[in-house]
């Protein structure tokens, strides 16, 4: 399957090298990235259980899901532009960092976060 902005492999666990990203996730973010404007950076994708920031977790979280990605920011309009559309669209989880932002597709109840 192909997608228009990103490649498979830029969702790899960073520590094992897996991907189960859901395809249905990584087109929602295509139609992120449409909306944006401008490149995304994907500075974490697919996290295996066994990555070292989800075995720390009573259960995995939605990284190890297939179903979210964090993307670099380099300045606020970017951070708003991204969570603006984000919230307009099917993301029901967003994270707020100084150098990324967290979107994922959670089923349960959507939620807003800043690190």
């Amino acid at each position: 399957m192909s997608f228009r902005y990103f490649t498979r492999e830029e969702f790899d666990c960073q520590e094992t090298g897996e991907n189960e990203m859901k395809d249905e996730f990584i087109h929602a973010l295509d139609a992120l990235r449409h909306e944006c404007g401008f490149s995304f950076q994907i500075t974490s994708g697919y996290r295996s259980p066994n990555h070292s920031i989800e075995a720390k977790k009573s259960k995995p979280g939605t990284h190890a899901q297939g179903i979210a990605a964090d993307i670099a920011v380099a300045d606020g309009n970017q951070r708003y532009l991204i969570v603006k559309n984000a919230m307009a669209m099917a993301f029901s989880g967003i994270g707020i960092h100084k150098n990324f932002i967290h979107v994922d597709t959670r089923q349960s109840v959507p939620v807003l976060w800043e690190y």
